[in-house]
């Protein structure tokens, strides 16, 4: 079988892999059984918005692993950096599930989840970009997408571990399943080479004329486009990481939906930011990725916008603002695979990718503990959705600029 028809089953693969580690997303499930269960074997009052941190930590050291990991795929190959994450990830839940402090479970989740994923999901996504030069945007939104439903899969399967038994039986046995997964899905993946072209694959003449080359991450930060791109980034990912780290939360509090209700609220949410991803790089193949980027940030200031004028009880207004943003988000993670490596070239693109994700790691750090700060000092969240709206409208900004700097050179 020839690499044209053996790529697609890297990308089944890859897809599959991906929705394991992203059981990082279904944080919120387990957030509210561990602060019961720590509270009661401590004997003192431990909260969900306490235990933000663990969830933002697991955010804020992905970039880590994900440009070592990107260094290391041109030593040994990604199948054996993508074992060694799903190891490392599956041992982190475990080890989360004998937690008995938020120390070990920062641990356990905030920094063994956090650096496995980085590892794992850097070089997945990667690889399959490069594999797909003639459909760059859609295979970058359908394995993020792939990571991103993990947040609709797990907490269904998680859910019903706990009501059989407990959340940290649920921290082991799906930490165990990860590991199994993991480590046999990756017998499918294979290295794709740097001058890989595939059969019938005809660059269009405006990518022939434009003549990317291979930028090193060194020549990278020379330039003023990765500047530009990585703030972005930031810009676009802190809406959806505010909202996606609290979405339970909100729910009870601004809307007071039961606890039962709001889980499915964060389903919700994890479907349309699912969606975005594959909608996102499909629509950025069509009319190029910064001008899909443009429409994304707009949109989110729509979304946010309507969570700011939502009303106790006025569900209709909240679930489309969660919708539009869950929506947003995804598709802004779903397009920056492929924006990093048609700007900055395929060769690199691992570890390239990694140092732009560090954008996405600062806003997955700052915006769950921006948003818990402002509600427990104000009891509300309306304030940290304008500082979503303000950091939405620098992006645009930030993208005509972009514009303006890359016709200029």
């Amino acid at each position: 079988m020839n690499l044209t028809k053996k790529r697609w089953m890297v990308l089944i693969a890859s897809c599959l892999i991906n929705l394991c580690i992203g059981a990082l997303y279904a944080w919120s499930v387990f957030a509210s059984g561990m602060a019961e269960y720590l509270s009661s074997i401590n004997h003192s009052e431990i909260t969900t918005s306490s235990l933000a941190i663990v969830f933002s930590i697991a955010n804020m050291v992905g970039p880590i692993t994900m440009i070592g990991g990107g260094k290391l795929v041109r030593s040994i190959g990604p199948r054996w950096v993508i074992t060694m994450g799903g190891v490392c990830f599956g041992l982190g839940m475990i080890i989360s599930g004998f937690a008995q402090s938020v120390g070990m479970l920062i641990l356990g989740f905030g920094l063994c989840c956090g650096l496995a994923m980085g590892m794992t999901y850097g070089c997945t996504v990667s690889n399959c970009v490069k594999f797909f030069p003639d459909k760059r945007g859609f295979v970058g939104g359908i394995t993020t997408a792939s990571y991103g439903l993990s947040s609709v899969i797990v907490p269904i399967i998680a859910n019903n571990i706990m009501e059989e038994t407990d959340v940290t039986m649920a921290f082991k046995l799906i930490g165990i399943a990860v590991v199994l997964i993991v480590c046999i899905a990756s017998i499918w993946v294979i290295p794709c080479p740097d001058d890989f072209v595939p059969e019938g694959y005809k660059p269009s003449v405006e990518k022939l004329n434009s003549n990317v080359k291979d930028y090193t991450w060194k020549e990278m930060l020379k330039t003023p486009s990765f500047y530009i791109m990585i703030l972005m980034m930031c810009s676009g990912a802190f809406m959806g990481m505010m909202i996606i780290s609290q979405a339970s939360p909100i729910a009870q509090k601004q809307v007071m939906l039961s606890s039962a209700t709001a889980s499915l609220v964060v389903s919700v949410l994890a479907l349309f930011n699912t969606g975005g991803r594959i909608v996102g790089g499909m629509i950025s193949d069509k009319i190029g990725q910064v001008n899909t980027l443009i429409l994304l940030l707009l949109s989110s200031i729509v979304g946010l916008f309507l969570l700011v004028i939502t009303k106790e009880g006025n569900l209709v207004t909240f679930l489309m603002g969660v919708c539009i943003i869950g929506l947003c988000f995804g598709g802004f993670m779903g397009i920056y695979p492929g924006f990093t490596n048609e700007r900055f070239g395929a060769k690199y693109s691992s570890v390239n990718y990694g140092i732009m994700f560090i954008g996405f790691a600062v806003s997955g750090f700052v915006a769950p503990v921006m948003i818990g700060k402002i509600y427990t000092s104000t009891n509300s969240y309306v304030p940290a959705y304008y500082v979503a709206m303000a950091l939405s409208f620098v992006g645009i900004v930030l993208a005509f600029l972009y514009k303006r700097v890359e016709k200029q050179s």
